[in-house]
């Protein structure tokens, strides 16, 4: 017989699931008895206590929780870390070096940033001068996260706006600057490229601070290479002769020196001898003159002699006389050479003692003088 025709029983069809009532009440009795509580059954007639010996699980589900809040709320920070703290998802304080404690998750999160790591960008650009040169500028950039909460929620991009920065900062700098300037004279160009990124990154809450930044190479495009080239050359060439010649003058100039110094005290003792000698001759004049106011004509004579003297005193004399005989002064000077075929005239030596004084000059004496002694006495 089919199972729902009538008289079957209408409670046997296979298709009918249990009763849920049932389900939900014996699943409500295992959760209780897990936790030590009563299976209770209410008015079906399954009650009754928990069955001797059944196993207690809230105790460890406590302990486990109390582990779980307790390494939740303790943050230990390094002395290069610094964490951010957000209370449900806005920012709350930073935590520094060492012991941290915090509400657990979800309440609080951290996120930690390394605050005194040196984090290192480098890339090139090209770049207008100001005498309208095209010139490829490697840059290196140096920088740390000195402020972590500038850098996490400051700026949405730290690291890309640093970059752009640094761009900006080399082309402002350098498109102010001749080709030459920044070919061979960079420093001060990378003390302003430096300031002028720092600014940027202060004004766009990065949180960032250059550490170091240089302006590390300097080159024309390839398609101006050979002529670039060329101009370096020359300017080399330039600064070689430059650097000669300043060896040349620090070699020649001490030298000049010491010969214009030499120079300078041989006129100095030159000009004090002629200076002693003129007062000299000026005081032997004044005497003089004194003298012969006093005896001009024995004046005038003793002059002419020592003139006489002073000129003749080193050379030859040969006095003639009308004999025919020779005298040669000094006494004792050698003869001179004999010439042929003339017959030699005799010649008389006489000692320095013997010889006869030479006549006196005659000295013929000026009117004016004869005036001057005859109104003198």
């Amino acid at each position: 017989m089919a199972w729902n025709q009538p008289g079957n029983g209408g409670n046997k069809d296979p298709w009918k699931g249990k009763d849920p009532g049932n389900e939900v009440e014996a699943f409500i009795n295992r959760l209780k008895g897990m936790f030590g509580g009563s299976s209770g059954g209410g008015g079906r007639g399954r009650g009754g206590g928990a069955p001797q010996g059944a196993f207690n699980a809230l105790p460890w589900v406590l302990a486990l929780v109390g582990i779980w809040l307790l390494f939740n709320s303790v943050k230990m920070m390094d002395e290069r870390q610094r964490g951010v703290v957000l209370r449900f998802g806005e920012y709350n304080r930073t935590m520094g070096p060492g012991l941290n404690f915090k509400w657990p998750w979800p309440v609080e999160t951290v996120r930690v940033v390394d605050a005194t790591a040196v984090v290192e960008l480098s890339d090139q650009v090209r770049v207008l001068t100001r005498d309208e040169n095209l010139i490829d500028i490697k840059f290196n950039a140096q920088y740390s996260r000195v402020d972590p909460r500038l850098y996490l929620y400051g700026s949405p991009d730290p690291e890309a706006t640093l970059k752009d920065a640094a761009e900006s900062a080399v082309r402002e700098v350098v498109g102010r600057s001749t080709m030459d300037t920044v070919l061979f004279d960079r420093a001060e160009l990378v003390i302003a490229a430096r300031d002028r990124l720092q600014e940027s990154l202060t004004l766009y809450n990065t949180g960032l601070t250059v550490v170091n930044f240089n302006l590390q190479d300097a080159r024309p495009p390839e398609e101006v290479k050979q002529a670039f080239d060329d101009a370096i050359s020359a300017r080399e060439d330039k600064n070689r002769i430059e650097n000669e010649a300043r060896a040349y003058a620090s070699r020649v100039v001490p030298e000049a020196r010491g010969r214009a110094a030499r120079m300078r005290t041989e006129a100095e003792g030159y000009r004090a001898s002629v200076i002693a000698r003129a007062e000299g001759e000026a005081e032997r004049f004044s005497l003089l003159a004194a003298q012969y106011r006093l005896a001009p004509e024995v004046t005038r004579k003793r002059l002419y002699l020592e003139t006489l003297q002073e000129v003749l005193a080193n050379n030859p004399k040969v006095i003639a006389a009308d004999n025919g005989n020779i005298l040669y002064l000094p006494v004792g000077a050698p003869a001179p050479a004999r010439t042929p075929g003339v017959a030699d005239a005799p010649v008389i030596r006489l000692p320095a003692t013997q010889a006869d004084p030479l006549p006196e000059p005659r000295v013929e004496r000026d009117p004016r003088d004869r005036g001057r002694t005859a109104g003198g006495r």
